[in-house]
């Protein structure tokens, strides 16, 4: 193998593939980048077996030329080292050579580097995914869909099917769900032209989806998603991101969702969310991050928290709307701030059934979202 090629094209493939690379494997491949070379360009794949990433460099894009193949040829290079060298590298073309035993010589400018490369052979074949349950949604959507939920999946490795994302799609509608038992997150969205894909139980890892969320391009290009029995494909552009199902089936969490509420307040999200945050820097010296919310009898209501050490804090907040009982209940302030840090809406509408039942954030002029926060039983 023998490429001359341009450092900035590279260098933002190597930027895409490396986010499937884990620091902890103990499989010495999977800790490579694998290169494949012919006449029509440069592949990139990166591995650690729960995701993949594969990224494609045309020799020539619009009458530029970004590869010049002299020879053909494949290697596996140590992702930790060849990432950062390219960076680095002083001139904006390099010139690399594969020989005997996979040495691999790289030269820009008057730098020269020479890597110990791998058995290309050696690295796992791509799963060979079918196209028959396939759906695109624009880019921008799929990030806003990611965001609006994964903040919600469970830490917590005991369960390993709550550290995923749920989707959902039926009828062209898809859905989002992550929950880790005290609260909930909810999206959907109306698809076009899906009339034939219906699946279910199909559950993401949350840190794979954050990192396909870093790799989605900006403008709004339209992603392919191909779905099938273990695995999910994403099509970005020259970008194949493949991702593992994790195995389980995902608990029903409609029952927990209510649908009728003896309370609702309609409140400013900006001054909710700053006045929560005030009561939060006080529950977080208790570690409990205990906040309380209680109705008035003019028609506000009180935000408090307090610390043994530091003190108290309380503030009356107005209320655009009212209705129903009087209430007072105590939740995680930390889980709700989680919440109003991603809604959009100017407005939230926040719903409760009692004491000691769900809380239920609903943004006003978005339709397609909600969110559960459960409620902490406190002495006082």
């Amino acid at each position: 193998m023998k490429i001359s090629i341009l450092k900035n094209v590279l260098n933002e493939s190597i930027q895409h593939v490396s986010k499937a690379i884990s620091s902890r494997t103990t499989i010495p491949i999977l800790g490579g980048i694998k290169l494949d070379v012919t006449y029509q360009g440069v592949t990139l794949t990166a591995s650690d077996t729960d995701i993949s990433i594969q990224s494609f460099i045309p020799a020539e894009d619009a009458d530029r030329t970004i590869v010049q193949v002299e020879r053909i040829g494949s290697v596996v290079l140590p992702a930790k080292f060849f990432v950062e060298i390219i960076k680095k590298l002083p001139s904006q073309e390099i010139q690399m050579e594969v020989k005997e035993q996979f040495q691999t010589f790289i030269s820009s400018g008057s730098t020269e580097i020479q890597m110990v490369g791998l058995d290309p052979e050696e690295f796992p074949v791509l799963p060979d995914i079918e196209g028959n349950q396939t759906i695109s949604l624009p880019g921008s959507l799929l990030k806003n869909m990611i965001r609006q939920t994964v903040f919600a999946i469970s830490t917590q490795e005991t369960t390993p099917i709550l550290t995923g994302v749920l989707w959902n799609l039926d009828h062209n509608d898809l859905k989002f769900t992550a929950t880790d038992r005290h609260r909930l997150a909810t999206r959907s969205a109306h698809l076009e032209g899906a009339d034939d894909v219906k699946f279910s139980n199909v559950v993401i890892a949350g840190k794979t989806l954050n990192e396909l969320s870093k790799i989605i391009p900006d403008q709004n290009t339209l992603i392919d998603i191909v779905v099938a029995d273990n695995q999910v494909l994403f099509k970005l552009d020259r970008v194949l991101f493949y991702s593992r199902i994790l195995d389980g089936i995902y608990p029903d969490t409609t029952r927990i969702i209510p649908t009728t509420y003896k309370t609702e307040l309609i409140l400013d999200t900006k001054k909710l969310s700053e006045s929560i945050d005030r009561a939060y820097l006080l529950s977080r010296e208790e570690k409990t991050n205990i906040v309380r919310l209680q109705t008035m009898e003019n028609g506000g209501i009180e935000i408090s928290s307090s610390s043994s050490e530091l003190g108290k804090v309380r503030e009356e907040l107005d209320v655009i709307d009212f209705k129903g009982e009087p209430l007072r209940i105590s939740f995680n302030s930390k889980y709700m701030l989680d919440v109003l840090k991603i809604v959009e809406s100017e407005q939230l509408m926040i719903a409760f059934t009692g004491m000691m039942s769900p809380i239920i954030l609903k943004p006003l002029d978005d339709s397609q979202s909600s969110y559960v926060i459960l409620p902490y039983r406190t002495t006082n």
